[in-house]
């Protein structure tokens, strides 16, 4: 577990990151939907490549829970900078806990530095949330496997170099998950990113549908090198992001409240500040509460995953909550800001924006209720 003075130390390192080098530039990434590379090699700097990766294979070996308030901190500048580490995460998790130690020592070093950058190759054009039936094949033809299909909404697919790749390597439909397996996909020929899709919010990063027209994948890249048990390894994985995207919608959530609840206190209507009104104390009261209550869940939650217990649940319940809260309090802080919320000329409305993906992506909020029921009828 890392020890509260080293948490307290490298949260503090990232806030400084966030208020000197994203939120003076967070609208004109989100403007010209990019992010400079600068700010990437800076992360790197900092090690946010290699958060939880093992100190032995050159990560920072941090628990979740400071990892959870890594990627809050992060969101409160620009949502989009997370997402560069997001997925990257579940890629080095993956390695981490189900790689051979040949496959830790060859790919983990370069993951954690950020020279390479990772991501996960899941949704389909055809669905995400039933991934049981997802239709990309990998079939086996010597010492090499052959990749055919393409995924769609994958993050880092542009400026990424490899992902955990899920894909189906048993063709009978009855296998389902069993039939499923995780490699490690190196980017190459028989690879192809298409287009960029043009986002409501959560700008600034390449998301894009790939393509893959035999793709020839080592069979030392199966992921444990043991076939059909991809499913497992990435649900597994997935907790983790789970938590890190709850984690972007506290981060989200605060920054509006803030912004929100500094406004109310310059802002004069009737001959006196607007938090001096009722109606609008109201607002910053639930608004408050709801913000302390998603992330006390996803404390929990990633304090669950510390304790090496199986944190689907509490995940789920993060997610859920979070993706709540961030709707609610964002929403509210435009109404404070009233026109001006609307407008552009604060950061308001990108807040409300970026916070919307979050009960889409990593699995909806209505996969997460399905999780979550079928925990609590057992």
């Amino acid at each position: 577990m890392t020890s509260n003075e080293t948490r307290t130390q490298i949260v503090n390192m990232v806030k400084d990151f966030v208020k000197r080098d994203v939120e003076p530039i967070a609208a004109e990434m989100d403007k010209n939907d990019e992010v400079p590379f600068e700010l990437i090699d800076t992360m790197k700097e900092l090690g946010l490549f290699g958060i939880t990766v093992p100190e032995e294979y050159g990560g920072m070996g941090l628990d979740y829970t400071t990892f959870a308030m890594i990627f809050e901190e992060l969101s409160k500048g620009f949502m989009s900078i997370s997402g560069v580490i997001g997925t990257h995460h579940i890629l080095t998790y993956v390695l981490t806990h189900f790689g051979t130690e040949e496959q830790k020592k060859q790919f983990l070093p370069d993951l954690a530095s950020g020279v390479k950058r990772g991501g996960l190759a899941l949704t389909e054009p055809g669905g995400g949330t039933d991934v049981a039936s997802l239709k990309t094949k990998a079939e086996k033809d010597g010492e090499e496997y052959v990749v055919n299909g393409s995924k769609m909404f994958i993050t880092n697919a542009r400026h990424g170099d490899m992902f955990c790749l899920l894909a189906r390597t048993d063709p009978d439909p009855e296998s389902k998950h069993r039939g499923l397996t995780a490699f490690v996909m190196e980017k190459g020929e028989g690879f192809r990113v298409g287009r960029d899709l043009d986002k409501l919010g959560y700008r600034g990063l390449d998301t894009c549908e790939i393509f893959f027209d035999n793709l020839r994948v080592p069979e030392e890249n199966v992921i444990g090198r043991i076939e059909g048990k991809g499913f497992s390894q990435v649900m597994s994985g997935l907790e983790t992001g789970r938590i890190n995207v709850a984690a972007r919608a506290v981060g989200v959530s605060q920054a509006a409240f803030d912004f929100a609840l500094q406004y109310s206190k310059e802002r004069e209507q009737f001959g006196k500040p607007i938090c001096e009104h009722q109606a609008i104390r109201m607002k910053l009261s639930e608004m408050a509460v709801e913000l302390e209550a998603a992330r006390q869940l996803v404390y929990y939650a990633a304090s669950m995953k510390d304790s090496g217990k199986r944190c689907d649940l509490e995940a789920g319940m993060a997610k859920v909550k979070a993706a709540k809260a961030v709707e609610f309090i964002t929403r509210e802080a435009m109404q404070i800001l009233g026109g001006y919320g609307y407008s552009k000329e604060f950061p308001v409305e990108r807040y409300w924006r970026d916070g919307r993906v979050i009960s889409i992506f990593e699995g909806t909020s209505e996969i997460q209720h399905e999780v979550i029921a079928k925990a609590i009828l057992k």
